[in-house]
């Protein structure tokens, strides 16, 4: 058992936003469970940081009450305690589909990966998460606030995920904190496993367009997740924040 500050699980920790967190955690000195269903992205993240003993993998389907059971027992197994659970494991396929032409199991898809798996996560880590005093940090997206067509379960999932978090918060409350990230766009070309990796293709105008100046990294979604995971925000709960460099604030009508 490795003695260090913190243990956090990161359920999608392979990549994308998930593997931004596992890198900027490991920086922080904690211990990291790196849940995620691709085993090759996963064992490539832990082949990168040259089987440092803070970071291990766990192979894991948020969907399955089994295999979610198992990644909290492994955790504790591996460190002791669980002090942090961030629920980012997500899928955004199928994309753009009428509502009229989504299929009853393209929508409990990404239900079941998006919501289901935060709630089972939440469940059967909130009896370790309790004995420490700890937090819980669920990502959504700004699809709850607002959408594009024809993205009905993808919006549903993470309008979800806002509505979890607020009562989560209350029946945890005393015990456990549980807070909410919205992001907005957020480029992780650089955070995908090697063999879907691209380089980033940003104009001037993607970063222009957004009242911040840039697209947002994962670095900026993994900075405040640390924050809300921390001591400094223990009077922070049950809220919900916006990371999109300002583009929902941002009236948007054509002239």
């Amino acid at each position: 058992m490795v003695d260090i500050f913190k243990t956090v699980i990161v359920t999608g920790g392979a990549q994308g936003i998930g593997r931004g967190m596992v890198d900027y955690f490991l920086l922080q000195g904690w211990n990291v469970v790196m849940a995620d269903i691709d085993n090759e992205a996963g064992n490539e993240v832990l082949e990168y940081h040259e089987a440092d003993e803070r970071l291990v993998f766990s192979l894991t389907d948020v969907r399955s009450e089994a295999s979610v059971r198992a990644c909290i027992g492994f955790a504790v197994d591996r460190f002791g305690a669980i002090d942090g659970l961030v629920n980012n494991a997500g899928i955004a396929s199928p994309g753009r589909i009428p509502v009229t032409d989504l299929s009853l199991d393209d929508w409990e898809k990404m239900i079941g990966t998006n919501l289901t798996g935060a709630y089972l996560m939440a469940k059967h880590a909130a009896p370790f998460l309790k004995e420490r005093k700890g937090a819980i940090v669920n990502i959504s997206s700004t699809r709850a606030l607002q959408s594009e067509p024809n993205t009905e379960a993808y919006s549903a999932s993470k309008g979800g995920l806002v509505s979890l978090t607020h009562a989560l918060a209350v029946s945890l409350g005393h015990a456990v904190r549980v807070n909410c990230i919205l992001p907005g766009w957020i480029d992780v070309s650089n955070e995908k496993k090697s063999t879907v990796r691209i380089a980033p293709q940003l104009s001037e105008e993607d970063h222009l367009q957004h009242p911040a100046g840039r697209v947002g990294a994962a670095k900026d979604i993994a900075a405040l997740t640390a924050f809300l995971l921390g001591e400094e925000a223990s009077f922070i709960t049950g809220q919900s924040f916006v990371v999109d460099g300002g583009m929902t604030k941002k009236m948007m009508y054509i002239e």
